[in-house]
């Protein structure tokens, strides 16, 4: 009961209040990139949370095995590496099984590999002394905090467009704006978080 309601907690806690991109301010390249529409935001969205989870698991072990044999000043390149690995092979997939996402997510796919929400997730796994079981919850956390944002502000992107703004504030000030402002409404999840799970 106690495992289950702590996992629970690493995984309300990624999502809402340590939200990768709205807390943390990690991968915000394609948080304003790919937020345009949201079919791309939730494509993007469900790739990264592909990679993070198999990211996670992958490295996991490789971790073990490098922190055993006193290798672990190497983690940050071997997890490069894996990281780098998984993303071709999410490409190929898309490319393969969905070429219209494929196309629509263009540069920002290869992106993934240098997205630092990927990096971060399975060094702050570590650096947390997380388990495997308590890694793999927190990095699927990560990854659909990372999808509620895209999608959030996917939607307000898209209200947006409709919008009568001022000339000044086109483009990247409004969006820009919007960002700080989804943002600040995942604030009010904190207490909530705290009293349920604290």
């Amino acid at each position: 009961m106690q495992m289950t309601k702590e996992l629970l907690a690493i995984l309300m806690t990624a999502i809402l209040t340590q939200n990768f991109v709205l807390a943390k301010f990690l991968g915000i390249c394609p948080f304003l990139g790919v937020s345009k529409k949201l079919n791309t935001a939730v494509g993007m969205s469900a790739a990264v949370i592909f990679v993070m989870a198999l990211a996670t698991a992958v490295c996991y072990p490789i971790n073990t095995l490098l922190e055993s044999n006193g290798l672990s000043y190497l983690q940050t390149i071997v997890f490069i590496l894996v990281i780098a690995a998984l993303v071709q092979l999410v490409e190929i997939v898309l490319k393969k099984y969905i070429p219209s996402l494929y196309n629509a997510l263009g540069i920002y796919l290869p992106l993934i590999t240098t997205n630092c929400a990927v990096l971060g997730v399975v060094i702050l796994n570590i650096d947390n002394g997380y388990n495997f079981a308590k890694s793999m919850f927190n990095s699927v956390g990560a990854g659909l905090g990372f999808m509620l944002a895209m999608v959030m502000f996917a939607g307000v992107r898209e209200r947006l467009e409709s919008a009568d703004i001022p000339k000044f504030m086109r483009g990247l000030p409004i969006t820009l704006v919007a960002a700080s402002l989804t943002s600040v409404s995942f604030l009010g999840f904190t207490g909530i978080v705290d009293n349920i799970f604290g």
